[in-house]
């Protein structure tokens, strides 16, 4: 494998990390402590459960943005009646 770079991170050093995450996690269960990835970057997170890694290192679930309110609908057009003078 050829160290590639993306997002700053070199793909060979990625994955060596969540490597030492998945063992640093299996030393912690064995203490009976947990470790939990909450604002894991992007690249992280994504290699993390390419790896089917994500429930045992408790990356949180990304969280979707809020959608923008639906356009309201367009009144239709009529003319109004004439106004008596």
């Amino acid at each position: 494998m050829t160290p590639g770079r993306r997002g700053g991170l070199s793909y060979m050093v990625t994955l060596r990390l969540v490597d030492a995450l998945a063992r640093l996690q299996l030393e912690a269960g064995r203490a009976g402590y947990r470790i939990t990835l909450g604002r894991a970057p992007d690249e992280l997170a994504e290699l993390v459960e390419l790896a089917g890694l994500s429930e045992v290192l408790g990356v949180e679930p990304r969280r979707q943005p809020e959608q923008r309110e639906q356009p309201l609908g367009v009144e239709e057009e009529r003319q109004l009646p004439d106004l008596p003078a």
